[in-house]
Parts: structure tokens; sequence; C-alpha cells
């Protein structure tokens, strides 16, 4: 299994019906793409006070690399992605991607 975490740091202007409504979107690709397994994703909340910056954030679990490596190259992932990386402060500076062997 592959978890795929992204972090990412949202523009203040950004309302949070916008962001809300992307992770919606996010978590629909489940249904068009073999392998995803789940999908989470939310604002933080942690006590710990150090997200520095990196407020909301999402994962999606895979159940192998190929699958998502199929959710990478697919065009709605790219849509998104796209639209994710104009609503986060620096572009895509604003984002961390990290994937895990599970």
């Amino acid at each position: 299994m592959i978890r795929h975490i992204v972090l990412f740091k949202v523009q203040s202007t950004v309302e949070q019906t916008t962001i809300d409504a992307l992770f919606t979107k996010l978590a629909d690709l489940g249904s068009a793409i073999p392998g995803i397994r789940g999908f989470d994703g939310g604002a933080s909340v942690s006590p710990e006070g150090l997200e520095q910056g990196f407020a909301h954030g999402f994962s999606i679990d895979f159940d192998d690399e190929a699958a998502r490596d199929a959710y990478l190259e697919h065009p709605t992932h790219k849509e998104l992605g796209g639209q994710l990386v104009g609503l986060l402060e620096g572009g895509i500076s604003g984002l961390v991607v990290f994937d895990l062997a599970m």
C-alpha cells in the first residue's frame, strides 16, 4: 500500500467552502481511479502548533505504486492539482507531498 500525503498553505483570502469543495472532488476520484482505498482531508487539529502554515492536508491510500502512478497521470488529478496550486501561498512552494510505503 502507498499512502500519499499532501500538506498545503492556503492563501488567507480563500474561503473554507472552496477548500471543502476541492476535498470533495479529490475524494470522488476514488470512484474514477481503480486502486484508491480511501481519502481523508481537512484542517489540522494538532494542539502542538507546529504546522508552519501548512494548516490543511489530505491523504489518499492506494493499493500499490501502479495505482498511485495512475492517479498522478489522471487528467482530473492534474486539473485539481492546478486548482489547488492556484489557492496556495507561494504557488507550488506552499505544497508538500510525501508518499509512504505501508
